[in-house]
C-alpha cells in the first residue's frame, strides 16, 4: 500500500505525534507534508509508503488558513500559548486592518518565530528558545496570495482567511500586522483549511480512522498522482513503460511520443494506464524526479 492520508489533525496532537498515530495502525512507513502546530487544527496530509517520495512536491502546493488575530497583546510564541511580552488599547478597527492588509500580500519578508521547527547550529530555535537562548534566525521570502477578512471576533479579534505558499508563517504574520497597525497582536487560533488541494471538508479524523482500522488504508487512501492532481500529466504509450521504469532516459522528441511535448517544470507521467512517476524535461529528455511506478498497480487514472 501507498498513498496519501486527507488527516484531520486535532488540536493538542503534534505532527509528529499524528504520523506515530497513522504508522501504528497502518503498520507502514509514513511521513507528513508541512507541519502543523500542536494547537492548531486541520489538514496534515500523512504519507504512507513509497508517497512519502512526493513530501516536497506536496508541501510546495497552495494551503488555505482560517485564522484569528487578536489585537491589544503579543506573546514570545505569536500566539495563545505563549508569555505576553507587551500590551496595547490603541485597538484597531475594521477599516484600518483592511487598510494595511494589502501590505502582507504577493512576496513579502518574514522573520521566522523563535518557537519553530527551523534548526540554528543544528538545533530546533524552539529548543533553544525554551532554554532562554535566541537563535539566529534569517529573514525568508514568503508568497501570500490573498488575505481575507472574514468578520470581527469578541475581544479585540479578527477572523482572517489566508491563501499562501510553503513557509508562511501566520502566527508571524498575525504579530507583523500588530506592529504595522501599533496594537501588539498574536495568533488566537489556526485551522488549515486545505494543503496541496486536499480540504478539510473531506479529512479524515483520528476517531474514523480507529473505527475503520487497516481497511480504511487498503480501500480509501489517496493514490499519490491523485494528490499530486495541481501537476500537469502526461501520457506515453504503454510500450515505453519498462524503459520509462528503469531509469532509461526518452528523448523529448522521441517519434514514440506521437508529438507530444512534455508540460514545463515538473508533471506526472503516465505510461498507458500506469502512473510511472514525477518527471521533467531537461536537456532535451525525459528524466526522472521520483520514481513511483509498482509493476502490480497498474491503476486507471483520469489525467488532466
Amino acid at each position: 500500500m501507498q498513498g496519501v492520508v486527507n488527516f484531520m489533525k486535532p488540536p493538542g496532537m503534534s505532527s509528529a505525534q499524528a504520523v506515530a498515530f497513522i504508522k501504528r495502525l497502518s503498520g507502514l512507513k509514513a511521513g507528513h507534508a508541512g507541519t502543523l502546530d500542536p494547537e492548531a487544527a486541520g489538514v496534515l496530509p500523512i504519507l504512507l509508503g513509497r508517497a512519502t517520495r512526493i513530501a516536497d512536491y506536496l508541501m510546495a502546493g497552495r494551503k488555505v488558513y482560517l485564522a484569528e488575530i487578536a489585537f491589544g497583546q503579543a506573546t514570545d510564541t505569536q500566539d495563545a500559548q505563549g508569555k505576553v511580552t507587551a500590551r496595547g488599547g490603541d485597538f484597531p478597527d475594521e477599516e484600518s486592518l483592511l487598510a494595511v492588509i494589502p501590505r502582507f500580500t504577493g512576496t513579502i519578508t518574514q522573520l521566522p518565530p523563535q518557537y519553530s521547527a527551523l534548526k540554528a547550529g543544528g538545533k530546533p530555535a524552539y529548543k533553544l528558545a525554551r532554554d532562554g537562548k535566541q537563535a539566529a534566525l534569517k529573514p525568508r521570502e514568503t508568497e501570500i496570495q490573498h488575505i481575507g477578512l472574514v468578520r470581527p471576533m469578541p475581544s479585540h479579534g479578527f477572523l482572517i482567511r489566508v491563501t499562501c505558499g510553503k513557509g508562511t508563517y501566520i502566527r508571524t504574520l498575525c504579530h507583523d500586522l500588530g506592529v504595522a497597525l501599533g496594537c501588539p497582536a498574536h495568533m488566537r487560533l489556526l485551522i488549515r483549511e486545505e494543503s496541496a488541494g486536499l480540504k478539510i471538508a473531506k479529512a479524515v479524523t483520528a476517531e474514523e480512522l480507529k473505527r475503520e482500522g487497516r481497511r480504511f488504508f487498503a480501500e480509501r487512501l489517496i493514490p499519490a498522482d491523485e494528490a499530486l492532481g495541481f501537476l500537469p500529466g502526461m501520457k506515453v504509450p504503454t510500450s515505453l513503460t519498462h524503459l520509462l521504469a528503469g531509469g532509461v532516459r526518452i528523448a523529448a522528441d522521441d517519434p514514440r511520443l506521437n508529438g507530444q511535448r512534455a508540460p514545463q517544470g515538473v508533471f506526472r507521467l503516465y505510461a498507458g494506464c500506469a502512473f510511472i512517476g514525477l518527471f521533467e524535461e531537461l536537456e532535451g529528455s525525459l528524466r526522472a524526479r521520483t520514481m513511483l511506478y509498482r509493476p502490480a498497480e497498474g491503476l486507471n487514472r483520469t489525467i488532466s
